[in-house]
């Protein structure tokens, strides 16, 4: 079993229904990840996003860098329920924007820059697998899709629900 980063899209509309409703959020975030497992869109057209494991990695490295939103946990809380490893947070609009416009100028190169694997492994960075140079590679190919996900919930004035799973 492992743990993933899990991101949904939300309506502006349909954060004010879940702020009432946490109930409702989860059946929300089920029916679109099944809708999407089908059809599998482009990240800046998605509803739901999957960092999978790199989730903690990610963490460590935009915490590292005085990254201005927190785009690993969320921040704002809605539910005290678990969806998995915890429960959900949630990020407004205003939050989604200002996480997109930092993530577009954000390269992992600058994330990774002078971090050893050696850091991560004594941090406890989850999945401990840091014991080589190369495995600070393992994310590089989930942040540009992230970045894009990001963008394309900010052009629409989205929220953003983020858990781990």
């Amino acid at each position: 079993m492992s743990m993933n980063g899990e991101y949904l899209r939300v309506t502006p509309a349909e954060l004010g229904r879940l702020l009432k409703d946490p109930e409702w959020a989860l059946d929300l975030a089920e029916e679109i990840q099944d809708a999407q497992e089908e059809q599998e869109p482009a990240p800046h057209e998605a509803r739901h996003f999957t960092t999978r494991k790199t989730w903690d990695l990610l963490g460590f490295l935009l915490r590292r860098s005085a990254f201005p939103v927190d785009i690993v946990h969320g921040e704002e809380p809605f539910t005290a329920d678990d969806w998995g490893y915890g429960p959900p947070r949630y990020l407004t609009p205003d939050r989604v924007r200002l996480a997109a416009d930092a993530l577009q100028q954000t390269t992992y190169d600058q994330l990774i820059q002078g971090v050893d694997p050696s850091e991560l492994a004594e941090a406890g960075v989850y999945p401990e697998i840091w014991d080589s140079p190369t495995s600070l590679e393992w994310a590089r190919d989930l942040l540009t899709p992230l970045t894009e996900f990001f963008q394309g919930a900010a052009s629409t004035g989205h929220a953003m629900l983020i858990w781990l799973d």
